[in-house]
């Protein structure tokens, strides 16, 4: 179930039974080293979410805004879900292959907890889904 994405934009997907329904965010893919290295720094707020992959952890020095954090497995099931300060490090998650980041208190609305599966689309013009 390898997943290779590229750096991109699609929407991830919470929620949804047998491919129906949900709710879905706008998702920035980040997979080359840059992308994942400058994540969230100096933003002011985020639009949807933003997908670190491969990550098992994150960390929030020079970060401007407080931060959701959920780390998934290989088969996007939701292991952990943090709120992170700026100026902390997150603890590596051993089975973590990706790592969302998002506003501060946005992940409990939109119903991403511990045990959730979740699912990214892609865009078709750029982003490749490798699956």
């Amino acid at each position: 179930m390898g997943r290779r994405w590229r750096d991109g934009r699609g929407e991830l997907v919470v929620g949804a039974e047998n491919g129906v329904g949900g709710v879905s965010v706008p998702l920035e893919v980040a997979t080359s080293y840059r992308a994942r290295t400058k994540g969230l720094l100096g933003r002011d707020s985020v639009d949807g979410a933003i997908l670190l992959s491969p990550a098992n952890g994150v960390h929030t020095f020079r970060m401007r805004i407080p931060i959701d954090i959920a780390y998934l497995d290989r088969r996007l099931h939701v292991i952990a879900v943090r709120t992170m300060k700026p100026g902390r490090l997150g603890l590596p998650r051993l089975r973590s292959r990706h790592v969302l980041e998002a506003e501060a208190g946005v992940m409990a609305g939109w119903g991403l907890r511990v045990g959730a599966t979740v699912e990214v689309r892609v865009d078709v013009d750029g982003v490749g889904d490798g699956s």
